[in-house]
């Protein structure tokens, strides 16, 4: 007993440890942007698009790449949900559980969940040239799309193969069929479908490999699908390998505007999949 008492005690001890560093790098990072980027993080570089000599240290802001992350994030996110949901149905309702089809699916997007996303940048750009497309930001909605389905897919397939037989089997000995089953087991999943959502916002926002391709830079706001998109991964990586030091402050503000808009994306997500958590069908 004595033994275990010890044993116990110290994998408490470890797990302890292990929270703290995680949270000590998560400080340290935020402590790193915040202290230099807050000085620059003024309102005119949030709501003015760069002027002239933005990146020489002169008067702008940062207002395209806002506009450019947000509007390939949200048109992205909508396509990964309408493309993924059919996916996750059609293997967990149409398909047996020993399906080999529903085995094959699942890896391949095991494997296109830990692709690059400069890999899925590289693809996106090759499409594009055989159709003779340009840098737009229809190339950088294209490559974030399927940069998330696979985040979209496997985590909607977590949840969603967890759902009992007895409810499927319920609504089918009311006479329901396969599709509108599917009704029942989307009201099951709506917290699965938020937190697939979150993470599959939180990697598009962050990614830059993937656009540098595709979307292209820019200091104007995209008019229309096939002009191009500035990103503020992007113009933080070009800030930040500028040799001015006023640019490179910059940087660190458009990072830190960057991890606040992660923030509130992180904590609406909670609280909507706290919501429809409360209202599943136990």
């Amino acid at each position: 007993m004595k033994l275990r008492f010890i044993e116990e005690k110290i994998f408490n001890l470890l797990m302890i440890l292990a929270t703290l560093v995680v949270f000590g790098f998560f400080a340290s990072i935020i402590w790193t942007i915040a202290g230099t980027g807050f000085p620059s993080l003024t309102w005119e570089m949030i709501s003015q698009l760069p002027g002239g000599g933005f990146y020489l240290g002169k008067e702008g802001g940062i207002l395209n790449a806002i506009a450019g992350s947000l509007m390939i994030v949200f048109a992205s996110a909508l396509l990964g949900l309408i493309i993924s949901i059919p996916i996750v149905f059609y293997i967990n309702i149409y398909l047996k559980k020993t399906s080999r089809l529903a085995w094959f699916t699942r890896l391949s997007f095991d494997v296109l969940f830990g692709i690059p996303s400069i890999v899925y940048g590289a693809f996106a750009f090759t499409i594009m040239i055989f159709f003779g497309l340009k840098t737009s930001l229809l190339g950088g909605i294209i490559v974030i799309t399927l940069l998330i389905i696979p985040i979209f897919v496997r985590s909607m397939d977590e949840v969603a193969s967890s759902v009992s037989k007895d409810l499927l089997d319920a609504a089918y000995s009311l006479g329901a069929t396969r599709l509108e089953a599917c009704r029942v087991v989307i009201r099951q999943i709506a917290p699965g479908i938020a937190t697939a959502t979150l993470l599959s916002v939180g990697r598009a926002i962050g990614d830059a490999a993937g656009v540098l391709f595709t979307a292209g830079f820019t200091d104007n706001i995209p008019a229309s699908l096939g002009q191009p998109a500035a990103t503020l991964p992007l113009a933080v990586f070009f800030q930040l390998s500028s040799p001015i030091p006023e640019v490179r402050e910059r940087a660190y503000a458009a990072a830190l505007l960057l991890t606040i808009i992660v923030l509130i994306l992180s904590v609406t997500g909670r609280i909507i999949t706290g919501y429809f958590s409360k209202n599943r069908i136990k």
